[in-house]
């Protein structure tokens, strides 16, 4: 761990540069379609394909992050999502207009989703060989910044490029981002401790789930961030749609209220990176839990444009701290060896869970009030937030001293 800064550092921009390319990319392909079609089926097909496949691919590709080299698994697996992009990029004047393009898009989307799906459990494995424990939860505080960050960044820069340049020329820029992550990454030593493995994934896969189960803090906790997830859909990820409907139609409030979260996300990462948060992780979280009921709640009850800006602002910092802390527990309370495998279960929460809660509550929000929606979510995150700290054996685990048992 000695000289740990740099290498982490690195790991950082390297990962920073990456994203930055994919998510530039995913929101214009996205918005192409948005632009082109005016569809909601179509940009559903897009959505499906960007979750999809990285939530059925989770389940394996955690399986191989604790057989293989995590640092090749990561580079391989940004080579194949600039490799599809760059496939699409020349063949684009090739397809035909309408629906053959949008078909390309979607199938496309959904190669860059397996690549996701495979780079992430990796990525989140890897930092507990780069970072020393007592650092993980600050470095994972400034790995959340960075990607609020990207996240800021991306949307504006799609929207700048779409406006002045072709799809074709912005697919171009995933393609650029990749080599340079790459080979930053190249310079980034990360250990690769060679593990007895069975010959089938299918195995490995049921190993990792069966750990899940037997851990039993980490099977709750999976259960905890799959519930949370799902139940910031009608605040968080509806939130456009909510402005849409009570505050105004026009674009600048809509993208006022993506940069006014993303900002309460980096500076919650910030906060994080600074702090360190509570010895007993589950604290950190359970606060940030806590604040994101109350948080949705108010923003289901105010009627006041600027109130409710400000309360998106905080709810932004509480799902930085509710991420980060989820993130910091899974890295000190796994095994080594099963670290790939429990954040391959943890992605697929992520894709898993999000979609299901955009396919309860889209419906739902045509025919009832998403204000009551809202204060309904907020009210139930509340309640599993009370059963978590009432339930003082799975709060308590997450002290840092019970993960030293681990390692």
């Amino acid at each position: 761990m000695n000289n740990y800064k740099k290498k982490a550092a690195l790991f950082l921009a390297s990962q920073g540069v990456t994203l930055f390319g994919s998510s530039l990319v995913q929101f214009a392909m996205i918005w192409y379609v948005t632009m082109q079609t005016s569809s909601g089926v179509w940009v559903s097909a897009m959505t499906v394909a960007a979750y999809l496949p990285q939530f059925l691919i989770s389940f394996f590709s955690g399986v191989l992050a604790d057989r293989y080299s995590r640092k090749k698994l990561i580079i391989l697996s940004d080579a194949l999502i600039a490799a599809a992009t760059l496939l699409l990029a020349v063949l684009f004047p090739l397809i035909p207009s309408g629906t053959p393009v949008l078909l390309s898009l979607v199938a496309i989307s959904a190669v860059r989703s397996i690549g996701t799906g495979i780079q992430s459990p990796a990525v989140n494995a890897a930092i507990p060989q780069l970072v020393p424990e007592d650092k993980l939860m600050k470095f994972n505080g400034v790995h959340s910044t960075v990607q609020s960050l990207v996240q800021f960044a991306a949307p504006a820069a799609a929207g700048a490029l779409l406006s002045w340049e072709t799809l074709r020329a912005t697919l171009m820029i995933d393609i650029a981002t990749a080599i340079v992550g790459i080979g930053i990454l190249c310079a980034v030593a990360i250990p690769f401790e060679e593990r007895k493995h069975t010959p089938s994934m299918l195995s490995e896969m049921k190993i990792g789930i069966k750990y899940a189960v037997k851990e039993r803090f980490i099977g709750r906790l999976l259960l905890v961030f799959g519930l949370f997830i799902f139940l910031c859909v009608p605040a968080g990820f509806m939130a456009t749609l909510f402005v849409n409907r009570y505050y105004g139609d026009t674009y600048w409030y809509m993208t006022l209220v993506e940069v006014i979260g993303f900002i309460g996300m980096t500076a919650g990462g910030i906060l994080i990176g600074a702090w360190g948060g509570f010895k007993n992780r589950m604290k950190t979280l359970v606060i940030g839990m806590m604040a994101f009921g109350l948080l949705a709640t108010g923003m289901g009850v105010v009627d006041n444009f600027t109130v409710y800006l400000i309360l998106m602002a905080v709810y932004g910092v509480a799902l930085a701290m509710v991420q980060t802390a989820s993130t910091t527990l899974f890295q000190e309370q796994s095994s080594p060896e099963m670290q790939g495998r429990v954040f391959g279960l943890f992605g697929a929460m992520y894709s898993g869970f999000l979609p299901l809660g955009m396919a309860v509550f889209g419906p739902l929000a045509d025919v009832i009030s998403m204000r009551w929606l809202m204060i309904l979510s907020g009210v139930l995150l509340l309640a599993l937030s009370i059963i978590i700290v009432l339930n003082r054996q799975f709060y308590l685990h997450g002290a840092k001293d019970t993960a030293q048992s681990h390692h």
